[in-house]
């Protein structure tokens, strides 16, 4: 099958995704509050957000 290897890809992603501890998924809350404690805009902190996309 031609896409085999692409849809085994996206499982072997979503099982890593299942297994994030919740810390792990804090880590990305804790950077943004470190920006803004340091000064760093809001605006500018929601477009690097949206930039980036949800992690």
């Amino acid at each position: 099958m031609k896409g085999t290897g692409y849809l085994r890809r996206v499982r072997q992603g979503l099982r890593s995704m299942k297994q994030l501890t919740p810390m792990r998924l804090q880590e990305g809350k804790m950077g943004y509050i470190l920006l803004w404690l340091l000064g760093v805009p809001i605006p500018i902190l929601l477009v690097i957000f949206l930039l980036r996309g949800c992690d």
